[in-house]
């Protein structure tokens, strides 16, 4: 009789440079890692948990120069992002399957910090795997950090993955 494989929750978003549906440099490092060093070969006995995040702007209108003239228009554009955000959860779902490592995968909307915490209490991984951008003191007390606030609040180990040197953009915000 097998026991249950180690669940692994990694936090997935999209990249701010390239945009949809392709992920941040971050995430796609902290994914891999969690492959290469803690699945290993040992398919079997891991199962990926996959949280995408879709954040609404307070305003509700992600696009400033769209217009919307009809009820239609606001459900196309719920749909279209529903769509992205499947798009980028197929990206890690396909290299779960190669690999024949067990998946599952879902998206939430809301502040990513506070979604990914909540989802941690609801499914109880044993690990959370997010990644870091590496900002410096000044761009954290402007931008913040998810991976700083899972750190302290999800109630699970948090492992943080910094992106390597040679992936970090100009400006170390995008992702």
């Amino acid at each position: 009789m097998g026991s249950e494989p180690t669940k692994v929750l990694v936090a997935v978003n999209a990249s701010t440079i390239k945009d949809y549906p392709h992920p941040s440099i971050s995430c796609k490092r902290a994914f891999e890692w969690t492959l290469e060093k803690i699945v290993r070969s040992n398919t079997s006995d891991f199962k990926i948990l996959l949280l995408h995040v879709q954040v609404v702007d307070e305003d509700g209108f992600d696009d400033v120069d769209s217009i919307y003239a009809s009820p239609d228009d606001f459900r196309d554009m719920r749909e279209s992002n529903k769509a992205k955000g499947l798009h980028l959860l197929e990206f890690f779902v396909n290299k779960c399957h190669e690999i024949g490592v067990g998946c599952e995968a879902w998206i939430k909307i809301g502040d990513p910090k506070d979604v990914i915490c909540q989802e941690v209490k609801r499914v109880r991984p044993d690990y959370l795997v997010v990644g870091s951008r590496g900002l410096g003191r000044f761009q954290k007390v402007f931008v913040g950090t998810v991976s700083a606030f899972c750190v302290k609040h999800a109630e699970c180990p948090v492992m943080t993955i910094k992106r390597n040197a040679d992936e970090t953009p100009s400006d170390a915000a995008d992702d």
